[in-house]
């Protein structure tokens, strides 16, 4: 991510996730947080997909 475009994108997707309710991205070391309650970790990897990125670690 390099804008705080991108940030927006990625932070959009995964907010839509059922059971997301907090997004976190930290533009300056490309860490995205996410807090919730009965989401799956493959739903978030896919939202960050759909945006354009890809998660990494």
């Amino acid at each position: 991510m390099t804008c705080s475009h991108c940030v927006k994108s990625v932070r959009e997707e995964v907010s839509e996730i059922a059971g997301v309710e907090r997004v976190d991205v930290d533009l300056a070391s490309g860490r995205l947080t996410v807090s919730g309650e009965g989401f799956v970790d493959e739903a978030v990897t896919s939202a960050v997909a759909e945006a354009g990125y890809e998660v990494v670690g």
